[in-house]
């Protein structure tokens, strides 16, 4: 088993639904930041992938068909020379509407587990198994190099996820990349891949309170 589809898109551009989609295409399982809080050694891993550890991607991702969100979206270059025959999605939606979403849910659950002078996490005491490394690898990735610590800088952060979406447009084969709203549905995603489309609903999934609800009982 190798990967077959990589999601290069930031978080809270509808990744989830991406992950839930793709699952109910046959591109089973799919990695998600979520596989952190449920797989015991894979938070740890990442820590140390973070910290320069040299990663064994297919030691990682056994199991796997597809990738999306962080913190493979962070590796994305690293995916696509190891995946070279992958197909690329790039889940995008409107700027200002992706920077409220992480400012209500990504953003303040980083904020709130290293209040200002913490240098370890701050979790409640019934926090969900390997909260302390997940937490760690997003404060490293995504709010301490990705972003730079600005996270209330509304116009530097919008500037990185345009910058982004420039970089894999840039590196990706048009006839090899899907940039996707996921409120597009089916038909894009499908016609993409090769793939009939379902006869059920697009998945909708990871709203504000789901994130929240996810967050606390993972």
């Amino acid at each position: 088993m190798t990967i077959k589809v990589i999601g290069v898109g930031f978080g809270r551009t509808g990744t989830l639904s991406l992950k839930t989609a793709l699952e109910k295409l046959g591109y089973a399982e799919c990695y998600h930041m979520l596989e952190l809080f449920s797989r015991a050694d894979h938070a740890k891993t990442w820590l140390g992938i973070a910290n320069g550890e040299q990663p064994d991607w297919p030691e990682l991702f056994d199991g796997y068909q597809s990738l999306v969100d962080w913190p493979t979206a962070f590796y994305w270059r690293e995916h696509l020379t190891f995946y070279p025959d992958a197909k690329v999605i790039l889940t995008v939606r409107d700027p200002n509407a992706w920077y409220s979403s992480m400012s209500k849910t990504i953003f303040p659950a980083i904020e709130s587990a290293f209040p200002e002078g913490a240098t370890v996490p701050q979790l409640p005491d019934d926090a969900p198994p390997f909260a302390a490394d997940q937490i760690i690898v997003g404060k490293t990735l995504i709010a301490d190099r990705l972003f730079q610590g600005r996270l209330q800088d509304k116009d530097f952060c919008i500037s990185q996820y345009q910058q982004h979406i420039k970089d894999v447009k840039d590196a990706v084969p048009a006839d090899n990349l899907l940039v996707f709203d996921v409120k597009k549905g089916w038909g894009p995603l499908c016609q993409f891949l090769g793939i009939n489309t379902p006869n059920e609903p697009f998945p909708r999934a990871n709203s504000q309170e789901e994130f929240s609800k996810k967050l606390h009982n993972a």
